[in-house]
């Protein structure tokens, strides 16, 4: 898309960056990741989504002329330029040259696991905070609560179509996050010229009401588009917009085409999607599908099936494009170790908090994910790269260090996948693929147990520190607190 991300970013982010400018400190080395720490949506996983936007952020990333002009005008609340003259040239030429990994989209990903991690001179990894968050976090979320409605569809397609009701600019990512959570289609053109994903959609009511009468306005639509015709039946009367439908569906079958589907988006759906069925099979038109839309989301979806519901695919919008019921996944971006330019050595640095939650992991972070002989995941294991794993393989809780696990014996794979180096991306093509990733959320989704796939208090997937980096960080812990 060729936008340029450098302002999308917090003031604070710039006003550090000059900082380390000043302080000669903007070659110092850091490490930086992100994660997430609680489960959302309070289900049993996440849908990472959000590196393909990553990666153009890093390939445009400039401070172009009116970006400086910009910055320029802003004055300090004491008085003055925020921005020296000398920082802003600086600003002017610099080009990322930050090593960037992170997890494939649509991988699934748990609470206190890298998801992405940054390495470089600590000022492009400042910089970069703010708009990597803003991919990862929003995309991550909505792909997540699009593989929980598809989930509750259980196999039958949903489109999202969600454009209309979605924050902005924001619809456009919201779109493609739904396709790679597992949505068959959206309804969003742009999104599906921009990221090669299937678009779909007919007639809205205001067709309807444009002609005197609803069978003309069905008969008009049903000449016009023989091929793809979704008659929305609810506009004033559904039993007596099921009977017109039904009147041209006939008409159709004469000239050999046919009537594709009904679509309903108002009043009680289960009740009316029964009503439907039998009257298309009693009209002979058992090959007619039945759309359901209306404000759905995974439980409205689930409560509709339960009923016997006979619906052949779903609509989605405002309760998935904007995760009506969870505004922001909450990811975090932390430094987690630092080194002087020409060293190999990494200085492990962590936060500490009074809440066991937000205390930090130190040391350059990756991730391992262990697999039962059956395809099942076992467990996951974050570890410091720069270190042996200790042989035991021991999971340690990051907020309960009487949880253990033992992971040794069994396969494993690790997560974190070259995105970036040196400021260039080196995706493959099929990293960039929503298509791609897709099919890789469908693929993880079934290396989870039934009981972490349920909706209502799901089972805990084990994700744990390495036991030698549980032992390092509380050892940095006391040591940050002076406990002896």
């Amino acid at each position: 898309m060729n936008t340029s991300y450098a302002l999308t970013t917090d003031l604070y982010q710039i006003t550090m960056a000059q900082g380390y400018w000043d302080a000669d400190r903007g070659g110092e080395e850091a490490c930086f990741t992100m994660y997430f720490r609680d489960y959302p949506f309070k289900g049993g996983f996440a849908v990472a989504c959000g590196t393909a936007q990553l990666a153009e952020l890093i390939e445009g990333y400039r401070f172009e002329e009116r970006d400086i002009a910009y910055l320029r005008t802003l004055e300090a609340p004491g008085g003055g330029p925020l921005f020296s003259e000398g920082f802003l040239s600086y600003l002017a030429d610099l080009r990322l040259t930050c090593d960037v990994d992170a997890v494939r989209e649509g991988t699934i990903v748990f609470p206190h696991e890298p998801i992405v991690r940054v390495t470089g001179p600590i000022m492009q990894c400042q910089l970069l905070e703010t708009a990597l968050l803003n991919c990862v976090n929003f995309q991550t979320l909505i792909a997540t609560k699009a593989a929980r409605v598809c989930r509750a569809a259980d196999g039958r397609p949903v489109a999202e179509f969600g454009l209309r009701r979605a924050q902005g600019i924001g619809g456009l990512w919201a779109s493609r996050a739904a396709v790679v959570g597992g949505c068959a289609s959206t309804s969003n053109v742009d999104a599906g010229r921009l990221f090669d994903i299937p678009v779909s959609g007919t007639h809205a009511h205001s067709w309807v009401m444009s002609f005197p009468d609803e069978l003309t306005a069905f008969r008009e639509y049903a000449r016009i588009f023989p091929r793809n015709c979704v008659l929305l039946v609810d506009s004033y009367d559904v039993e007596q917009g099921i009977r017109n439908a039904i009147t041209v569906g006939l008409e159709m079958r004469e000239r050999g085409e046919r009537l594709a589907g009904i679509r309903i988006d108002s009043g009680d759906l289960a009740w009316l999607a029964k009503m439907a069925r039998r009257m298309l099979d009693e009209a002979g038109l058992s090959d007619c599908g039945i759309v359901l839309s209306n404000d759905l989301d995974e439980h409205t979806i689930k409560s509709i099936l339960d009923e016997g519901a006979p619906v052949s695919s779903w609509g989605v919008g405002t309760k998935l494009a904007t995760a009506y019921d969870q505004p922001t996944l909450g990811g975090v971006y932390k430094l987690s170790a630092v080194r002087e330019p020409g060293h190999d050595a990494w200085t492990r640095r962590l936060k500490i908090s009074e809440s066991a939650a937000k205390l930090t992991m130190p040391g350059v972070l990756d991730v391992r994910r262990y697999y039962h002989a059956n395809g099942k995941i076992a467990g996951d294991m974050v570890f410091d790269v720069t270190c042996e794993v200790d042989p035991r393989e021991v999971i340690v809780d990051p907020v309960d260090d009487l949880r253990q696990k033992k992971l040794a014996g069994l396969r494993f794979e690790t997560l974190l996948r070259p995105l970036a180096r040196a400021g260039q991306v080196v995706l493959e093509p099929e990293d960039r693929s929503a298509m791609q990733a897709r099919s890789r959320a469908q693929a993880g989704l079934a290396t989870l147990d039934e009981s972490q796939l349920r909706m209502l208090n799901p089972h805990t997937y084990p994700v744990g520190l390495e036991y030698g980096l549980h032992e390092r960080r509380r050892e940095l812990v006391a040591e940050l607190r002076g406990i002896v």
